[in-house]
């Protein structure tokens, strides 16, 4: 086994889950990520947890099959709930065999499967949870990379020195944490502002989503206003969106377009009322991640992009007092910002064309 995978094994347990003895852990991953299902358990066994292995992962020719054999009307399926309500971790590995593998699944029904499902996914995130990526050979291809390749470029991100990283993105939590208000401007296409006043600013440093490297914050539900071109695509229910266009007003889309899956797009803000409001604000800043990849898990921690994303609010991001936007989704979307572009907050410009003020070569 290449010894990186398990490092990778090791920051997961140690770093991003903090591993107990007697934890009951679920590992959540498509067969193809085997070597690090594998690595986890010989950790979890070390450290004397228990482990179970599920793969509910998307992609699978198994959901696909059950989808589209489906009359699109679902419950709650009790039984999966029960099994993460007695957990304590909650690992998701995120590999595929086929990138696009649900492509042909009706959206409305991929989207009433999400919502019978809210449930279990807000059972997931009160327990200790961790995201992360498997190097599969599918995604590597998505990433127009060879494998051996991505696998350089995968673990690259996510073994690192994690508090050198907390260290350098803690700077923008402090200039975001105490804000009221945040103004995004990239050409003439992007141009949006949005309070964030009493809501916190979160260090995203390999613990939740790994590998980390954003700081993210929740906008208030009805304060975004003005107009957002995200200019870097997306995979979405296996169909790649681009050119995703939202217009704001009091918080809540009045427009939307897409150059391309349209309807992928309109079946997302059609979930539930929270669809149509943002749920995130963040701030890429991993300077490891160097290459768009076709992955969320990676391309929203870019240190040259904003991204937003429409649906839920995440709880620790909600001020005691402040409203929280809800969904049963949770859809990030990409501003570059390496060019024509800047970030202000309360009317100071803290990041131009990509560079922070904090960093070298920053201009006013």
């Amino acid at each position: 086994m290449d010894p990186r995978i398990r490092e990778h094994a090791e920051i997961i347990a140690n770093h991003s889950v903090d591993l107990e003895e007697g934890d009951n852990v679920i590992i959540d991953a498509h067969p193809v990520a085997e070597d690090l299902v594998v690595a986890l358990h010989e950790v979890i066994g070390d450290q004397g947890a228990n482990p179970v292995t599920t793969s509910q992962r998307t992609g699978k020719r198994s959901q696909r099959a059950f989808l589209r054999a489906s009359d699109g009307e679902f419950e709650t399926p009790e039984h999966e709930r029960a099994l993460v309500e007695h957990s304590d971790v909650y690992i998701a590995i995120r590999a595929s065999d086929n990138v696009t593998q649900t492509s042909d699944v009706d959206p409305e029904i991929s989207a009433a499967y999400q919502q019978a499902h809210r449930p279990i996914l807000n059972e997931r995130l009160s327990k200790r949870w961790c995201l992360t990526q498997f190097p599969a050979p599918a995604n590597a291809q998505l990433a127009e990379m060879s494998t051996e390749g991505y696998e350089n470029f995968v673990w690259d991100a996510v073994n690192k020195d994690w508090e050198a990283q907390r260290e350098h993105q803690e700077h923008m939590v402090e200039i975001m944490d105490p804000a009221d208000e945040v103004r995004i401007v990239s050409g003439d296409t992007t141009d949006v502002t949005m309070s964030v006043d009493g809501n916190p600013t979160l260090n995203d440093h390999g613990e939740h989503n790994l590998p980390g490297g954003e700081v993210f914050t929740a906008p208030q539900p009805d304060s975004v206003e003005g107009e957002v071109l995200f200019d870097m695509p997306l995979y979405h229910q296996g169909r790649e969106i681009t050119d995703v266009y939202l217009e704001f007003e009091g918080g809540e889309v009045v427009s939307h377009s897409a150059a391309k899956n349209e309807d992928v797009l309109t079946e997302v803000l059609n979930t539930d009322d929270g669809a149509r409001r943002l749920g995130e604000l963040g701030i890429g800043m991993n300077r490891d991640i160097d290459q768009f990849t076709y992955n969320m898990l990676f391309d929203e921690k870019m240190g040259d992009t904003v991204h937003m994303a429409v649906g839920r609010a995440y709880d620790d991001t909600v001020g005691e007092d402040n409203e929280q936007n809800d969904s049963a989704v949770h859809v990030d979307m990409i501003v570059d910002m390496s060019d024509d572009s800047f970030i202000e907050v309360d009317g100071e410009v803290v990041q131009r064309d990509g560079t922070f003020r904090f960093e070298d070569g920053f201009e006013e």
